[in-house]
């Protein structure tokens, strides 16, 4: 049944809650139903939103009426609006024909206001309410009222007046029982309105996330890592700890609260407390104060408010380790081994980017943060390993935008005796179990769009593609050498649209500018695209039947690249020439090409045999696992720009 009064989430973020608490599927069904509903805040943007385009604010203030009367009958019509909710939920009703049922049940929950004389029961911070001084005054003060000061000051006056009462406001330990998650679970479909499992002692532990108190009995809402549960506190219970409950527990505050299992006569499970305990008594007060945390710079700054009070961030995250733990066991399971290599180079290479650079004091070197792992890892298939990959932290001096953060997370893995056809089946291997470790279907939602992630994927050349938007040209049947040939393809570049192309030195290269422009941002369903110039692929084998072109592929999902895969190039001088191809471009003002890696290639001139490797982007991954709109989404502690 719903408890309307046990969410801190508002009109604009309270969809989600609401929905937690009708649904009785796990926090993943919820997300896809959640999304479905909740308007972006974007509204040029089309029909189904991005998860984080969310704005949660938090009304733990409005948790209160002004008499029991009201909060009945404003109870009786929210659950009365729940139930049929969830009826039309059942009977299979659309999110369209939903959201003005929504939108009533939210304006419902939009009346309740604070009661003024709770609000000043609450903030006491002591048996007799009085600390004396100047922190009197502002005990009698509404929270709504405070400065962010004030509300520090009135919380730590809290901690002074229990440990003159001899309680500590910051335990050592807590031994919980069980989870938010795993109660609702046990007791689902079990217990009548009202009725109480005397026979249960069970001990949670959380965050104190909305609190509404009546006189000698009190509701407060507590969060832990899986979900919610609703504390029934009651003076007959607890005794004379309950007025300290009363004085110093605030919203934010971390208790441990052990007593038996009772459903409330709406319905609402709850543990019924015997006794509590405060964990930690929080200095600061949940981003309610500050009408919820919207500001998007400061979700990324303040992340652990944003993942306290935005539970689909937090369901991000989680999504985020599944997905790289079922990347390391899919591949332990096949024989690789993951090899950590070095993350300071004495030069960079394996990429073309602008590196990071550093120095070491004790041995007088000038190094670099790497670009990429992928030098060190063939290094290893020299010496005899056949199937190796690392998952690892790449550092790139680059610009940030919705794709591109200076640091990300890339695995890198090669297989010996493989090629690039190894490679993409290996490809959608792995990305489909991704998937599934954390989605019902393998068709995603991705914005405006469903990606489908079933196999097998489309596979075209980059010609090909490009011929699809400029089809009076065919890259392949021009000759690399001559100049009328390069001018062709400028002119039909230019002619299509394609910028900055009379600067470009080669056919190759204006091929692949034409597929940047063009075809790339188009490319929403899973794509190989193969068959690269060999001018952009300095460390991909020669395809075996294109003269110019290498054994490559990109795989593209939501208009980005995914993955990159090569058949390596194993002939030291052919990899040789190229090295000096790019030292020449460096030479010339290219930050981000590479200098000739004589260590690499003594490695080569050792032999390695054929390998086939990938890589794949963790980040951008997630954001398509995820509906996520913006790396920095998906990366916990993103670099931001600092605050003037």
């Amino acid at each position: 049944m719903l408890a309307p009064l046990t969410t801190n989430l508002s009109r604009k973020g309270g969809i989600t809650m609401i929905l937690f608490l009708l649904s009785k599927h796990s926090t993943c069904a919820l997300t896809s139903v959640s999304r479905s509903l909740i308007k972006p805040t974007n509204l040029s943007r089309p029909a189904v939103p991005f998860a984080a385009n969310y704005i949660y604010e938090s009304t733990t203030s409005k948790l209160f009426m002004s008499t029991d009367a009201d909060i009945s009958d404003l109870e009786e019509r929210i659950k009365v609006k729940g139930d049929e909710i969830r009826k039309m939920k059942a009977d299979g009703a659309d999110k369209f024909s939903l959201a003005p049922h929504v939108e009533e049940l939210l304006a419902l929950k939009a009346k309740l206001e604070p009661a003024v004389d709770n609000s000043k029961k609450e903030v006491k911070t002591s048996q007799s309410g009085k600390v004396g001084g100047k922190k009197e005054s502002i005990q009698t003060m509404k929270e709504s009222d405070m400065t962010d000061s004030e509300l520090r000051q009135a919380r730590l006056a809290k901690v002074e007046s229990m440990r003159k009462e001899g309680v500590e406001p910051y335990a050592y330990s807590y031994k919980p029982t069980h989870t938010a998650k795993e109660l609702q679970d046990l007791y689902e479909g079990k217990l009548e309105g009202g009725e109480e499992d005397e026979s249960a002692d069970v001990a949670v532990a959380g965050r104190i996330m909305a609190k509404r108190i009546f006189g000698k009995l009190s509701f407060f809402t507590l969060q832990d890592e899986s979900g919610t549960i609703q504390l029934q506190m009651e003076k007959s219970r607890l005794g004379d700890t309950f007025k300290n409950l009363k004085a110093w527990v605030d919203a934010g505050d971390i208790l441990g609260v052990r007593g038996t299992i009772r459903r409330t006569d709406k319905g609402e499970l709850s543990v019924y407390a015997t006794e509590w305990t405060m964990l930690t008594k929080s200095a600061a007060p949940l981003p309610d104060k500050w009408h919820g945390l919207t500001d998007i710079s400061k979700r990324y700054r303040s992340r652990h408010l944003d993942l306290i009070v935005n539970p689909i961030v937090r369901e991000t995250f989680r999504k985020r380790a599944i997905i790289t733990s079922t990347l390391r066991k899919e591949l332990d399971a096949m024989g690789f081994l993951e090899i950590e290599t070095p993350v300071l180079h004495s030069q960079p290479g394996g990429a073309e980017a602008k590196p990071f650079e550093t120095y070491h004091n004790t041995m007088d070197m000038n190094l670099t943060l790497r670009i990429a792992t992928e030098l060190h890892l063939k290094r290893l298939i020299v010496g005899g390993f056949h199937k190796v990959y690392e998952i690892g932290r790449i550092f790139r001096n680059e610009g940030v935008s919705t794709r591109h953060n200076p640091e990300f997370t890339s695995i890198e893995l090669y297989q010996a005796y493989a090629d690039y056809e190894d490679m993409m089946e290996l490809t959608e291997r792995l990305v489909v179990s991704m998937c599934d470790a954390v989605s019902d279907s393998r068709k995603l939602p991705y914005g405006e769009h469903i990606v489908s992630l079933e196999r097998p994927w489309r596979r075209v050349t980059m010609n090909d593609i490009v011929k699809e938007y400029i089809k009076d040209i065919d890259f392949e049947s021009l000759d690399p050498n001559n100049p009328e040939d390069l001018e062709k393809a400028k002119a039909a570049a230019r002619a299509a649209g394609v910028p900055k192309v009379d600067e470009l030195t080669s056919i190759g290269y204006v091929l692949n500018q034409c597929f940047e422009e063009l075809c790339e941002p188009n490319l929403i369903q899973p794509t190989f695209v193969i068959d690269y110039p060999v001018d952009v692929s300095p460390l991909a084998k020669p395809h075996r039947s294109k003269p110019g072109y290498t054994e490559r592929f990109e795989m593209f999902a939501t208009g980005r690249e995914l993955a990159n895969s090569f058949s390596e190039l194993t002939d030291p001088v052919d990899q040789r020439v190229r090295f000096e191809a790019q030292a020449a471009k460096k030479a010339a003002g290219d930050e981000e090409a590479c200098d000739v890696d004589e260590e690499f290639l003594s490695a080569l001139e050792q032999g390695m045999p054929p390998t086939g490797g990938l890589g794949i982007g963790i980040d951008r991954l997630v954001m398509l696992l995820t509906n996520s709109p913006s790396i920095r989404d998906v990366i916990a502690f993103p670099l931001l720009k600092a605050e003037s």
